[in-house]
């Protein structure tokens, strides 16, 4: 069952996809169609699942499900996977490597692997103060007040 990204619980649970390269204006209305199908089809052992989404910053999709009446199963986070998936080959883009860090240079999404990142630290070009994203956030609550941080307040810090 689509419901809108902000009526969920702070509960909820959350899977945040950072794309490698930001989303066109026609891209983002396909992929909202395709996010709303596949919401108002997706389930767990044959029950509806409560969830919405929000796309942040034309790069990150953002997928929240309100487990209180039904929870997610493995097969049904393999649904969301094999969405995502689809998702990366039709727009031809990264959404599921987790080994890349997206970070704000001024109003600009940089986009780095965690090896260039680490090496951007060392050499002072990132700092405890750059605005990271923390995609490892569990549930709403933690996305709304700990997604976008600055990295001394992050697992990011280790690298500082």
């Amino acid at each position: 069952m689509l419901v809108e990204f902000n009526t969920l619980p702070d509960a909820s649970r959350i899977w945040i996809y950072q794309a490698n390269r930001s989303f066109t204006e026609a891209e983002l209305a396909e992929i909202r169609n395709e996010l709303n199908e596949f919401i108002t089809e997706w389930t767990a052992h044959g029950s509806q699942l409560k969830a919405g989404y929000e796309i942040k910053y034309k790069r990150f999709i953002v997928l929240a499900l309100d487990q209180s009446a039904v929870a997610a199963s493995g097969c049904s986070i393999d649904a969301s996977v094999h969405f995502i998936q689809h998702l990366e080959k039709k727009y031809n883009v990264e959404l599921l490597d987790k080994m890349n860090v997206s970070y704000k240079q001024g109003e600009h999404i940089a986009y780095k692997s965690l090896i260039d990142f680490k090496k951007m630290a060392k050499q002072k070009a990132v700092s405890k103060n750059t605005i990271v994203f923390n995609n490892l956030v569990a549930n709403k609550q933690e996305y709304q007040e700990h997604w976008e941080v600055p990295a001394g307040e992050s697992w990011h810090a280790r690298f500082m």
